[in-house]
This record gives structure tokens, C-alpha cells and sequence, in this order.
């Protein structure tokens, strides 16, 4: 333990998983701890302020006087997925166009199917809809059109509105969602229902929110702009009272930061933010950030980004430095119109269940997890299903007595027993065979997930460095990324608490986007490309006033805020765009619209190929995007000097036998946090921390680099 007082702790991180909060606090000087606790989903400020307790046990100081000295802070969790998974939100209403009530509950037919296996996929009575999150009882139609182009062709019935307003308060709706067809071509219609329900609610005396798509996401795409616009009603405002807790935790122990969220577009926002679906999912994304600022450290532009966790392994890619936005992703089997860092997930983590198949008698993972409690090996789990944990624990990879810091102390007769009962025997194995089978076939599984992942998108596993990390990615590194190929493989030291760190590295940031409809031929005259870029700077003036009102009710300026202009575009016909940062600040001339043309097609080329370029098809650009950020406090990365290849005694802790190919072997065991810059390890070694276990067999080296990141390599 290390007693300081002289460099202030300034930034915070949070990452409340399903299984284990982590929180991540760095000082001045650049030095950083990583905090550990279980999950507690009935009280999450209760959760992180445990972790943050077991943090800073390691400086040898408490909550209550780190608190107060934060400049920032920054929260992710999965709060708000958990609570549309299950079902758990607020009664909403919806007010929609008359003859449209059904649009929510049909859905977009893929929702029948997402998420679902590609055997389930293929049979009508193996897949089916969700319940909506808005029944059709508290669904009401009102008169309206706006066609295509955004013209009113019907006047909006303002008794209906009222009407349907009243009969919605009647049906118990305790917010009302309004979502017209073709708002984002033009809000009237919809911007005067809105004030219409305001009104309505004031003469009723009801106070509840309203949310109207064209205040949120104003973008094409009805089935996507309505479940978002939903999503926002029925999951944000609770999460918003979970943040509220979370942030009063804070202030009560003297903390002066306003507490931010980690946004799906890669940014932060504060817990205040209007637009609070943008935080759905926002723990891997931590990861992503992380990871691109250590690509930059490095020097390395292409980074395949790999997170386990106890219940599912994250997969994103960075190429040339740059993550992928994707415009309408999918989350909790709903479409949705957000920008999400793009990221793919296998539900098989650390903690999957593991059982057999009754009629084929292979062995299958997840997809639910023990999350929190662990596995049976954890006496007080309640659990009597195997673990992919208990099967570290019989195989000598984890240490049963330091679990999470030695705060929960795992039986490993008990994991045997289960396992040998549920696994082993019914395949006539031994229990060792038949947890290292379960180990290696979850190996296999993510690394042909992350191989697929890479190869899908015509790349090379040669050009990319694997960063590993979550909670248990140090223990499977060298089985997910060998034979892959990779250009090298690296694990932080704090790989536990790297969505958390990844966090702390973002940016202060809001995002709005509006969907525009804009086409222009290859060759057009020079009146064609500035009226585009007229109707483009349009946009991005609506835009500019929404991300600057955010940064108000935050307390900040508007000329503190730093403006970045964005567009989608694509050649016209081709059916996926691009997203884009502006090369021009403002849009007017044809010059202008000539830059913004070449910024597409150097993307274009980098992403797919010089040689697919198409211009001769005309461009278009489908949105336009606005980002505002202020400059924020950030981690600041350690530089240790070099103490050479052999580790220190004081690190070396003992060994322990270890089981791999039908093998028992002893391996060295290594205290990571003694570890120093430079130092060479030979597998079998297992390197622990309070929060991590890092594996590394037989076959496999690694070494330890100024920035205490862990370098693996395959030993020929």
C-alpha cells in the first residue's frame, strides 16, 4: 500500500457491469488505481462506492477526502439496457398518425428474429416480436399527413390531439411520446401537437413529460425514429433517477464534479442531458476509447478492441485510427436511430452457464450468465449450475483466496463436485478434462468470433494489434488470439478497469443529428453545389442551437463550446453511407462543396477501395451531424523507466499447479502491481492482481513496457 498526499486524484471512470463495478481514478502525476466490487443492481451509488473504497485502499486513502478533490467524473453501466430487457420502464403513450396505430407493435420485421441463432432465424415458429414497449391500448391515431417532401397536405386536428391526450392520461400514461410520418422533412405538425399536449396536461393539471420525435431524432426511418423516441420516455427517465442517486452519493461524500455519462456515439454527456437514450449502452464503448488512446501511444492505427466480461465478449475495430459509427443499430431486439460506436457481441463470457445438451451431449455456453454471483464455486451464489468460472478455479487459473482482493473466497471441492456431476461424469471424463474442454471450447469460440470479425471486413489479422482487456480478458488472451496472426497482442495492467479508464478518456461531448435529402451530379453547375451546401449549413445552424443549450444547462458558455460540423453522404443508389467529419467549418460556396465531395471519397477509399469509387454516380448526403465538445481533464499515461528483464524478488510469489493439454505443470506466480518496466516472464506463469488474473501458459512470453501494458507473444 502506498501512502500519498502530495498529487491530487483528479479523474474518475466508472464502469457498472453486470457482474462486477469497477471504477478507475487517476492523479495528476499521471498514476492510476483500479476498484473492484460486485454488482449491486437494487442500488448502484452503493456499488461504486464500495469499489471506490477498495480502489483507494491502495494510496492508503478514503472516499471522503478523494471526493472533493475530483475534476471529473464519468459513469457507464447497463442500467438502462437491463431496464428495456426486462421490462421495467414507465407506462408510455403514444400519440401517432390516425390509421397508424399498429406501427410500433408491428415493428420492423428483422425485430422478429434479432438476436436470435441463425437455425432459430430460419423457422417461422422458432422466433417471434417482443411485446412492444407501448401497448396499442395506450396507442392513440390523430388526423395529419406531411408527404415525402415535407409538404402539409392535411392540417393537423387539434380537438384530436386533446382528445387523444386526455384518454391517454385516463389510461394511466406516465409520459406521452408524439411521433408523426415525415417530421424530420418537417416538425410543424409535430412541434404544434406538442404544444398542444402541453397545454392539455397544464388544463388537467398533470405534470408528465412529453417527448416529440422532432426534439430528439429527427431522422428517417419511422420504425427506428419511434422506438427511440420511446425508448427515451420509457427507459431514460428512470435511469435518469439512478444517475440522480449515483450523483447525491457523490455530493454527500463532497464531491464538486457534475457527474457524466458515457454516450453511445463515443462521447460524454451529463446525466442532465435531454437526450438520455444515447447512454443505452455505454460500458464497452469505454473500452473502444481506451483503446484508440493507447493505439496512439503505441503508434499502432489498427486495433482489433476484444472485452470479457463475466457475461459477454465485445468485439470493435479501429482502423486508421478511427472507430465506424453505425447510424441505426439495433439494441434490446428494438431498431433504433442512434449513432453507436460500432461493436459486436457473443453472449459467452467468464461467467457463463455451462450445461449439457440433453440430446446431443455437447457441451454449451451461456447465453445466461451467473453475472454477479459468480458460480457455484462462491458458497453463498445460491447457484447449482456450472460456471466457466468454476472451471478456472479446479484448473489452478484463478486464485480461490483472492478473488476480487480475497473479499469473496471460492470452495474449489464444491466447483468439482458440480462439475463432475453435471459435466464429467455423463461424458466419462475426468473433471479436469472436462473444465480444460469447457475452457477451450470457449477459446475457440471467441476467437473465430473475433478472426470473422476482422476477415468479414477485408482486412488482415497482420496489420492489427488485439488489445485484451475487461474483467476476465487477461485469463483468456492467449487462448482467443493464438494462432490468429496478430501483429502483437497487449494487456493492460488495469485491464479490469479499462471500460472504466476508457471512460476518463473521452471527451465532454453532445451530438445531434438531422436527417437531410441531398443530391448532386458528378458534374453539376456550381448553382447546384452551393444551394446544397446552403441546405446543409441550415442544418447544422438547427443543430448548433441544441448542442449549445446542452452545455448551458451544464453551466458552460457557448463560446467555451467547440463546434465540429459532420455529414453522412454516399454515391447515389448505393444503399449505405459514410460518416464524415467536415473539412469546411461553415458550407457556402461550390468550392466548399468540392471539399466536402474529396473528404468523402478519401474516406470511401480507405474503408472499402480506391478502385470502388463510383463519383460518376452523383453524391448525396443523407445527414447532417454536429458535434460540440470543451475541453475536459484527461488521464494522463505512466512512463517507468526501464529496470530490465528480471522481475524483482518481492514479485515473485510462489508457484502453482496448473492444468493445460491433460497436464499438470507448476506455474510461477507473479504479483503484477511488483512488476516492473522491462521485466520478461516465461510461461506457465500466472501474473495476479486484486482484480485480474493473467494467464500465460507454456508456449507463450510476455514483457512489460513503460506504460505498464503486458506484451504477449507465441514462443515458436
Amino acid at each position: 500500500m502506498e501512502v500519498q498526499t502530495a498529487s491530487r486524484v483528479q479523474v474518475m471512470g466508472i464502469d457498472a457491469g453486470g457482474t462486477m463495478t469497477d471504477t478507475f481514478f487517476v492523479r495528476d502525476d499521471g498514476r492510476f488505481v483500479v476498484g473492484k466490487a460486485q454488482s449491486n443492481p437494487a442500488d448502484e451509488s452503493l456499488a461504486i462506492f464500495n469499489s471506490s473504497q477498495d480502489a483507494l485502499a491502495h494510496w492508503g486513502r478514503g472516499v471522503d477526502d478523494v471526493y472533493p478533490e475530483l475534476a471529473t467524473c464519468v459513469y457507464s453501466g447497463t442500467a438502462m439496457l437491463n431496464r428495456v430487457l426486462m421490462r421495467k420502464g414507465l407506462d408510455v403513450g403514444l400519440i401517432c398518425n390516425r390509421g397508424f396505430e399498429q406501427i410500433h407493435s408491428m415493428g420492423r420485421a428483422l425485430q422478429s428474429y434479432l438476436g436470435y441463432a441463425l437455425e432459430d432465424r430460419i423457422h417461422l415458429n422458432t422466433h417471434r416480436y417482443d411485446e412492444p414497449l407501448v401497448p396499442v391500448s395506450r396507442t392513440r391515431g390523430v388526423t395529419e399527413r406531411t408527404d415525402v417532401q415535407g409538404k402539409v397536405v392535411i392540417p393537423l386536428r387539434a380537438e384530436e390531439v386533446r382528445q387523444a391526450t386526455r384518454e391517454l392520461v385516463e389510461a394511466g400514461a406516465q409520459a406521452i411520446v408524439i411521433c408523426l410520418l415525415q417530421s424530420h422533412k418537417n416538425g410543424s405538425n409535430e412541434e404544434r401537437a406538442r404544444d398542444l399536449v402541453l397545454d392539455e396536461l397544464k388544463k388537467l393539471k398533470v405534470d408528465i413529460p412529453v417527448f416529440a420525435s422532432v426534439d430528439y431524432y429527427p431522422s428517417r426511418k419511422e420504425s427506428h425514429r419511434m422506438n427511440t423516441t420511446i425508448l427515451e420516455a420509457y427507459g431514460a427517465e428512470p435511469s435518469r433517477q439512478t444517475l440522480k442517486k449515483v450523483s447525491d452519493r457523490f455530493k454527500k461524500h463532497g464531491a464538486k464534479f457534475d457527474l457524466r455519462v458515457m454516450a453511445t456515439h463515443g462521447g460524454t454527456i451529463s446525466w442532465k442531458a435531454k437526450e438520455l437514450a444515447r447512454t443505452i449502452v455505454s460500458g464497452p464503448i469505454g473500452g473502444v476509447i481506451g483503446s484508440r488512446l493507447l493505439g496512439e501511444c503505441l503508434g499502432d492505427e489498427n486495433i482489433a478492441c476484444s472485452d470479457i466480461g463475466g457475461t459477454s465478449f465485445d468485439v470493435a475495430l479501429i482502423t486508421k485510427g478511427n472507430f465506424a459509427i453505425k447510424s441505426d443499430p439495433d439494441m434490446a431486439r428494438l431498431v433504433l436511430s442512434l449513432p453507436l460506436v460500432a461493436m459486436d457481441s457473443v453472449g459467452s463470457g467468464a461467467g457463463s452457464f455451462v450445461r449439457l445438451d440433453p440430446y446431443s451431449k455437447s457441451i454449451k455456453l451461456g447465453p445466461d450468465s451467473a453475472g454477479y454471483r459468480v458460480g457455484t464455486s462462491w458458497p453463498e451464489s445460491g447457484l447449482d449450475t456450472v460456471s466457466v468460472t468454476d472451471c478456472h478455479v479446479v484448473l489452478g487459473y484463478l486464485n480461490p483466496d483472492n478473488f476480487l482482493g480475497g473479499a469473496i473466497k471460492l470452495d474449489v471441492q464444491r466447483a468439482r463436485d458440480h462439475i463432475k456431476a453435471q459435466i464429467a461424469d455423463p461424458l466419462g471424463l475426468s473433471v479436469e478434462d472436462a473444465a480444460a474442454g469447457v475452457i477451450e471450447l470457449l477459446d475457440l469460440t471467441l476467437s473465430e468470433y473475433l478472426r470473422a470479425n476482422i476477415s468479414a471486413k477485408g482486412y488482415n489479422p497482420a496489420e492489427f494489434t488485439c488489445f485484451s482487456y475487461g474483467g476476465a480478458g487477461p485469463v483468456h488472451t492467449y487462448g482467443y488470439t493464438e494462432g490468429v496472426g496478430f501483429k502483437d497482442v497487449v494487456v493492460p495492467a488495469w485491464a479490469a478497469g479499462f471500460s472504466a479508464f476508457g471512460c476518463a478518456c473521452a471527451d465532454f461531448e453532445y451530438r445531434y443529428d438531422k436527417s437531410v435529402d441531398l443530391g448532386v451530379a458528378q458534374l453539376a453547375p456550381d448553382t447546384d453545389k452551393a444551394a446544397a451546401c446552403a441546405t446543409l449549413q441550415q442544418a447544422w445552424e438547427e443543430l448548433a442551437l441544441k448542442v449549445i443549450d446542452e452545455f448551458v444547462i451544464n453551466g458552460y458558455k457557448a463560446e467555451d463550446v467547440i463546434l465540429i460540423p459532420g455529414y453522412k453522404m454516399q454515391y447515389m443508389g448505393q444503399l449505405n453511407d459514410l460518416e464524415i467529419v467536415s473539412p469546411v467549418s461553415t458550407a457556402a460556396t461550390a468550392a466548399d462543396w468540392d471539399r466536402i465531395v474529396d473528404a468523402f471519397e478519401t474516406t470511401y477509399g480507405r474503408v472499402y477501395a480506391s478502385s470502388a469509387r463510383s463519383p460518376e454516380l452523383g453524391f448525396s448526403i443523407t445527414g447532417a451531424i454536429l458535434r460540440g465538445m470543451v475541453v475536459t481533464q484527461k488521464p494522463v499515461l505512466p512512463e517507468d523507466a526501464d529496470a530490465g528483464p528480471t522481475p524483482p524478488k518481492e514479485a515473485f510469489l510462489g508457484t502453482r499447479p496448473f492444468y493445460r493439454h491433460k497436464k499438470w505443470v507448476d506455474a510461477a506466480l507473479w504479483k503484477m502491481e511488483s512488476l516492473k518496466a522491462g521485466n520478461h516472464i516465461v510461461g506457465p506463469a500466472i501474473i495476479e492482481s486484486d482484480a485480474t488474473t493473467f494467464v500465460v501458459p507454456e508456449g507463450f512470453e510476455t514483457t512489460v513496457d513503460k506504460h505498464r501494458l503486458f506484451h504477449l507473444k507465441e514462443v515458436k
